[in-house]
């Protein structure tokens, strides 16, 4: 047999010995359905998880959940498990919008219905699609940042992006919004650097390198949140603490300290529990027959330290997944 095909059997077999897992009840009055994801590993996505998972067992499906562990090959291999077990449907944050194009296929051929849930499609072929308002978003996060360069005299300084993936219409999205109020407030961007690993070492080299490189650095702002530690580390190390602001997509349950406090400038943040619950909402109206919604937009909040305190018990639920199960 093909070395790579030796690679695609076991995989399958390795991800098949984890289909009945410890608790699951077995199939239930509705039906299975199966949530594919980037990778499980980042808090985001398991928060998202979460939403899905309580929604579905509250309107009676089972559901499994396969990460991919940000590598595009077991994505498609996860599918393929899916699609052969004949799933009622999927829920799929894909690695990247392009990636979405050959799931979304391979999932119709097979007949399995597909709710998107945060990370978009370049192609049609969903059910539904459940987002976030991103543009605006990153506008609002791009205004808060400038609104805090301006009262501090920084507004001749350069402001760094570490971005997701920009193959994600997302992150398109999200970039565009902010760089929109960075030009309206006459601010300058210096470099962009993209993610990959999502590791903490990654974030730790990529907010070395920018700093290093970029003299006139006055703020950064790091589309993700999961490893914000190892980036206060490396503005730390670099001896620019209270010289560099830092701003952030998402949020970690320490952000609700952090921010009040001042270490950190303020979140632009998605509300990924609720995200989870409308997804399996769109997709069991569409196995019921019902009318569905094809895109849905959530709006993202802008924490900062003057607004945080009124929106907790929102934040807790919606962004954090807390206090829900």
């Amino acid at each position: 047999m093909h070395r790579s095909a030796l690679r695609l059997a076991a995989g399958l077999l390795a991800v098949a010995a984890m289909w009945f897992t410890p608790g699951n009840p077995g199939y239930a009055a509705n039906g299975h359905l199966v949530y594919l994801v980037s990778d499980l590993r980042l808090p985001y996505w398991e928060v998202l998880w979460r939403g899905i998972r309580q929604q579905a067992h509250e309107l009676g499906y089972t559901i499994d959940v396969f990460s991919a562990e940000n590598d595009p090959r077991q994505e498609l291999e996860l599918l393929m498990l899916a699609a052969s077990k004949s799933v009622d449907g999927i829920v799929l944050s894909p690695t990247n919008s392009s990636a979405a194009v050959t799931l979304i296929k391979m999932a119709k051929q097979a007949g399995i219905p597909v709710v998107m849930a945060d990370v978009g499609s370049e192609s049609d072929g969903y059910v539904s699609y459940i987002g976030s308002d991103n543009f605006h978003g990153g506008y609002n996060l791009g205004r808060l940042l400038t609104k805090t360069m301006q009262e501090k005299q920084w507004q001749n300084g350069r402001v760094g992006i570490i971005a997701i993936p920009q193959k994600r219409a997302t992150g398109r999205a999200r970039t565009k919004g902010f760089l929109q109020a960075l030009s309206e407030a006459d601010i300058k961007s210096s470099s962009l650097l993209q993610q990959v690993e999502f590791s903490a070492q990654e974030t730790y080299d990529l907010m070395l390198q920018m700093i290093r490189e970029n003299p006139n650095l006055r703020a950064i702002w790091l589309q993700s949140s999961s490893h914000y530690r190892r980036a206060l580390d490396a503005i730390d190390i670099s001896g620019k603490r209270h010289k560099i602001l830092l701003v952030f997509s998402d949020a970690e349950p320490a952000f609700l300290e952090l921010i009040p406090a001042g270490v950190i400038v303020g979140a632009g943040v998605q509300q990924p529990y609720l995200m989870g619950e409308k997804a399996v909402q769109q997709l069991h109206n569409h196995l019921q027959g019902k009318p569905v919604l094809q895109d849905v937009q959530l709006p993202m909040l802008t924490l900062s330290a003057q607004n945080i305190r009124p929106q907790l018990a929102n934040i807790r639920r919606n962004v954090l997944g807390l206090d829900v199960e």
